[in-house]
């Protein structure tokens, strides 16, 4: 027998044993807030959001955006859009307003979903169907669905896509990145055994929804009848509020959410007041590992699990996990923290190896179905059969990989992915700018940022500030250049090509990599 793995199976498994627990908590004093629902009540509104799509004459395959900070009504669209045949476009809600016009163009998206919280800076990008999602003019987008009301049927096929996800790459244009049903489906289920979900787990949504599809953590909490608590803005001390108020004991982000959380920990400690999740809570870290005295703090101070994993959209995104074996047990924190700063062992299902000029590959059902619309960039991520990471890095021999260089010029900073030449072809407009090399360089809270390496053209005069403020004129405030290190010239090959990690290598002397991770 051979069913199809869909994204809704989640959904219909957490209605049939889990339909009166609680669900989703909103955001609360936001427009529209939705209060708290249970899966009964989330699986209604999915139903219901489905069949609104019918009714607008949105068909089966066609692409639904979401541009929005995490809300409960981001989840209903998790399930009321891939769950009922359509495909969900996560929107980066940080972008300008002329790359979201890009993304909306480049899917075919016919409808944008926009949070009250953006809609000012979105007012000019277009898209045929355009709902605002503030409790007014959506409501009956995401009314619950009246008992026993069924969208159309639709044929569930597990290679069909879930959602296009657009990540920055090696080009200019961000790249959109085609999950399947089975790729998330498979993700979701690896990655919550590997952090040993269960139904007893509550789930706070740290990480940004729109980050290929929350890691696919939202699948698989849903799965398990997880209560799910909303947190749109990242506030350590919030963070803290709310494992305490909820008895969290599982969420995702970046090592930016580690710094603010050991940040207000220590604020809490000056005050004489307890920190909360002490041998509760796992906290999963992905987008650049912080250093190894960070992931102790984490142990020593906050008494919370460190877990590590490394992956990208195009694998949906899991590929390696690193967390504390039976092993280690015997260690002491600071070497325990030290093995845990390595990327990881490969998941379960997955295939890892290092090429012969040092490029990390993988094989995994999970890894994406390709490009949209870009068949060429397709076939050269998927060339012999296995995924091209753009990471160099090298495999221990107890198989641990480590990430040592990033062979794609992207840089990584606080989990956003930022294209270095989509910055240098913005800096390339300045009238003042001849030569500009952009790269990642260290940074405590973020991992790393962007530092943009510039020569100025003969006779022009420029400061720092002046390139910083023309990128965050033209661009999202993440991409742009926390600094500008003016130079004469910048050192290239004979063949007149820049290596960049030999650019990066003063910056980061003295550690074990020349990139905060992948």
């Amino acid at each position: 027998m051979r069913v199809p793995l869909t994204v809704g199976d989640f959904l219909d498994r957490a209605v049939s044993v889990y339909g009166p627990r609680p669900a989703v908590v909103d955001e609360p004093g936001t427009p529209g807030s939705l209060g708290t629902l249970t899966y009964a009540e989330l699986e209604a509104r999915a139903r219901g959001m489905a069949l609104a799509l019918e009714a607008m004459g949105v068909g089966l395959g066609e692409r639904v955006a979401i541009v929005s900070p995490n809300a409960a009504r981001f989840m209903i669209s998790f399930f009321g859009v891939s769950g009922f045949g359509r495909v969900l476009v996560p929107v980066n809600f940080r972008l300008n307003a002329e790359e979201i016009q890009y993304i909306i163009d480049h899917s075919g998206a016919s409808v944008m979903l926009v949070d009250p919280e953006v809609e000012d800076m979105v007012a000019a990008v277009t898209a045929r169907h355009r709902v605002v999602l503030d409790g007014d003019a959506d409501t009956e987008l995401f009314a619950p669905a009246p008992p026993g009301a069924h969208p159309a049927p639709w044929a569930a096929d597990e290679d069909s896509s879930v959602s296009i996800n657009y990540t920055s790459g090696t080009t200019a244009r961000p790249k959109g990145v085609q999950l399947t049903h089975r790729n998330c489906w498979l993700n979701a289920a690896t990655f919550g055994w590997h952090t040993t979900v269960t139904d007893r787990d509550v789930f706070l949504h740290t990480l940004p929804m729109f980050h290929c599809n929350g890691w696919g953590m939202p699948y698989a909490v849903t799965a398990m009848g997880c209560k799910q608590v909303v947190q749109r803005k990242i506030d350590g001390e919030e963070i803290l509020r709310r494992v305490d108020h909820h008895g969290v004991t599982l969420m995702c982000g970046a090592p930016a959410v580690v710094a603010a959380v050991l940040d207000a920990a220590g604020v809490r400690r000056e005050r004489g007041e307890a920190v909360p999740g002490r041998d509760r809570v796992r906290i999963v870290v992905a987008g650049a590992p912080p250093p190894s005295k960070t992931i102790e703090r984490v142990e020593s101070e906050l008494g919370w699990e460190f877990i590590q994993i490394y992956g990208l959209t195009e694998t949906s995104p899991l590929l390696t996990i690193n967390r504390s074996r039976q092993e280690w047990d015997g260690l002491s924190g600071t070497e325990r923290a030290h093995l845990l700063s390595m990327a990881g062992v490969p998941a379960v299902g997955v295939r890892m190896r290092v090429d012969d000029e040092g490029e990390v590959l993988a094989r995994a059902n999970h890894v994406f179905e390709g490009y949209w619309e870009q068949p060429d960039e397709t076939a050269k991520a998927l060339d012999g059969g296995w995924f091209h990471t753009g990471d160099g890095g090298y495999l221990t021999d107890d198989h641990y990989l480590v990430i040592s260089d990033r062979k794609k010029d992207v840089i990584i900073t606080g989990g956003e992915n930022v294209s270095s030449i989509e910055v240098e072809d913005c800096l390339y407009q300045h009238p003042a700018v001849a030569e500009v090399a952009v790269i990642g360089v260290p940074h405590e809270k973020w991992g790393e940022t962007v530092k943009a390496l510039v020569v100025p053209r003969a006779g022009e005069e420029v400061t720092e500030a002046e390139l910083i403020e023309f990128a965050r004129q033209r661009m999202a405030h993440y991409k742009c250049p926390t600094s500008v290190e003016l130079r004469d010239s910048l050192v290239r090959t004979a063949t007149g090509k820049l290596q960049k990690f030999k650019l990066r290598s003063p910056y980061w002397e003295g550690r074990h990599r020349l990139v905060s991770g992948g």
